[in-house]
């Protein structure tokens, strides 16, 4: 870099700017080399960081003036605080001076004072807060929006919930036939038709209340023209203290839908919970019932057994009083005898012998009965009664 603004630009030590801006620029370049070979490591090193760091500054400084000139039309500049200032006396002898000493360079441009500076800088500061509260602004719409979408999305999730849970009870399950178990097409259109009657019923609700909103915002624009024409402005700070009060109101509508949406969703939690009960007291009901019926045939059965063991008992009472019999005539009962048990036995074998032999007689007779039955049926079937010989006898008398 031969000339010594760049020296000193680079460098950023604050004595060499200040001789660079007072004129002093007689100082040659191998002078500067000297001056710099003089130099420590560590002192080149922290010069270095100082450069570095007003090299940063001044980029920052470039920056927000392109920032503007972008903005701002130049001809606002030539007639505005920003204009070229005049040079005085001493500039133009200093400025003599140092053309001697650059006679070969170009003019050097007009430097800003301390007061454009600051006013550009005012300037950009403005814009950047403009440019942040309008963010700010835009931030808390696409928020608000967000929210109301998402609210809305899950008051539909609820109500999709609903209308589900719906669906199964009225229709899955309760329009089922007994008999073929499939779903009865009636119920399914009925239950489709009250649906619809509902939607129908709740956008007249909406329209209803659109229109009674759209009214409400006519009055309130009639009311704002008639103050603005009968000189009744709202000055700013009414306004903010408006603004105020509205994003406390807004603050409080979101609490109360937030709790609304709460308990939506407690009344859904609720509702799930009922149904699930309900199940389990049908349940309960139906196997209370089986229950019931079981016990009926226990109680039943249970007279029945209580009868049964009455007769038991009576049979036990009657088996007690013959076993008591047998008892008593085991305990009275005396062996007789060898010599009459053995008389006994005789007479006993001689019994069967007779009772056989009259078996036996018995048998005979009963076969001669039979034989003169059938002489006597062949004797009837064959012969007249007037031909038997007995009759003829009776006759013969």
């Amino acid at each position: 870099h031969a000339s010594t603004g760049q020296i000193s630009f680079h460098w950023g030590i604050p004595t060499i700017m200040a001789e660079s801006e007072s004129g002093f620029s007689g100082i040659s370049n191998d002078q500067l080399l000297e001056d710099i070979n003089e130099l420590s490591n560590e002192e080149l090193q922290q010069k270095t960081h100082e450069a570095l760091r007003w090299n940063e500054l001044l980029n920052n400084e470039t920056a927000m003036f392109e920032t503007f000139l972008r903005r701002v039309d130049p001809k606002d500049l030539l007639s505005g605080s920003l204009a070229a200032p005049v040079p005085t006396a001493g500039g133009l002898e200093g400025r003599r001076r140092r053309s001697k000493s650059r006679s070969s360079s170009t003019d050097r441009l007009a430097k800003l004072t301390a007061e454009q500076k600051l006013d550009i800088a005012q300037r950009e500061y403005d814009e950047l807060y403009d440019q942040k509260l309008k963010l700010e602004e835009d931030a808390d719409k696409h928020i608000d929006l967000n929210n109301a979408v998402l609210e809305e999305a899950e008051e539909s999730l609820v109500e999709l919930n609903k209308a589900v849970h719906e669906f199964e009870r009225d229709i899955v399950k309760g329009a089922l036939n007994p008999r073929s178990g499939k779903v009865m097409a009636e119920k399914i259109a009925r239950a489709f038709e009250e649906k619809m009657r509902a939607k129908e019923a709740l956008i007249e609700k909406t329209k209803l209340k659109n229109d009674s909103l759209k009214a409400s915002v006519f009055k309130l624009k009639q009311q704002l023209k008639q103050k603005e024409e009968m000189g009744e402005v709202l000055s700013e700070v009414d306004f903010k203290q408006l603004k105020i009060e509205n994003e406390q109101y807004l603050s409080k509508i979101d609490d109360k839908n937030k709790e609304l949406l709460r308990l939506k969703l407690m009344a859904g939690n609720t509702m799930q919970v009922l149904n699930k009960y309900k199940k389990k007291l049908a349940a309960i009901s139906e196997e209370n019932k089986k229950l019931q019926e079981d016990l009926l045939q226990r109680t039943e059965m249970r007279g029945k057994i209580a009868e049964e063991s009455v007769g038991v008992e009576e049979e036990q009472k009657k088996a007690y009083i013959e076993n008591q019999k047998l008892r008593t005539q085991l305990e009275n009962y005396k062996v007789p005898d060898v010599i009459d048990y053995v008389k006994d036995k005789a007479e006993l074998a001689e019994l069967k012998n007779v009772v056989r032999s009259w078996e036996r007689k018995v048998e005979i007779a009963e076969m001669s009965l039979k034989t003169h039955q059938k002489t006597w049926n062949r004797l009837k079937t064959a012969t007249k009664p007037s031909d038997l010989p007995w009759k003829q006898l009776i006759e013969g008398k």
